[in-house]
């Protein structure tokens, strides 16, 4: 199920289009006025880009610590807290030391560090699962599978070679919400399983759209 939404932006001309092409094409119209051909191969650049460091295991413990912080009433937090500094001061300090052995052997890849903590999680337990060690704890807790429950998993590529794009939800009962936002229009594609109404998302989508350009325009936002 995925249903388009088009919102014509600033100024404001029709309302919004549901399921309508994002750019009209005429018949004279070929691949050549949307996508430029390129000599350079793609991933051509790839090996002079820097790559990024794996982050300390206690950095990393912390964000996700952060992150879980609004989220879990104080007993909840104290029992997330012990998992972590079980996990950091246990089997998680021997999965790091390997994940940072695989990284000095595949100079390709690349780790995400800054305020990111998932990728570093999601190694260390692909690489508990892979070894067989018996999955830490941390990875049980019923705050690293809400965390991870991604409901709402939304991406863009904004580009004037792109009309729209989209891509399925990442759980069962979430949506994908692929979005592109140029200087006169805004798309926003929306993907669900049958058990979800993304129909009615998008319409809550298109109303807060609304509500925005009312508030820029010095309207008085509809009830």
């Amino acid at each position: 199920m995925m249903p388009r939404l088009l919102l014509r932006a600033w100024p404001r001309g029709p309302a919004h289009v549901l399921g309508a092409s994002s750019r009209p094409m005429s018949a004279s119209s070929g691949p050549d006025e949307y996508l430029q051909h390129s000599i350079v191969p793609t991933m051509h650049y790839q090996d002079s880009l820097p790559r990024l460091p794996i982050p300390k295991l206690e950095d990393t413990m912390r964000r996700y610590l952060s992150a879980q912080k609004p989220l879990l009433d104080d007993s909840q937090f104290r029992k997330t807290e012990e998992f972590c500094k079980s996990f950091e001061n246990g089997i998680g300090k021997e999965l790091h030391e390997h994940l940072l052995a695989q990284d000095k052997q595949n100079k390709h890849t690349s780790y995400i560090s800054g305020q990111g903590f998932d990728r570093h999680m999601f190694a260390l337990r692909y690489l508990a699962l892979a070894r067989g060690v018996t999955l830490p704890e941390l990875y049980l807790d019923p705050a690293y599978r809400q965390i991870n429950h991604n409901i709402l998993s939304t991406s863009t590529l904004s580009s004037p070679a792109v009309s729209l794009g989209g891509f399925a939800p990442v759980v069962p009962d979430g949506f994908g919400i692929a979005y592109i936002v140029h200087d006169d229009w805004i798309g926003c594609n929306v993907s669900s399983y049958t058990g979800r109404n993304a129909r009615e998302f998008l319409h809550c989508v298109q109303k807060c759209l609304e509500d925005m350009f009312d508030t820029l325009e010095g309207k008085a936002i509809k009830t």
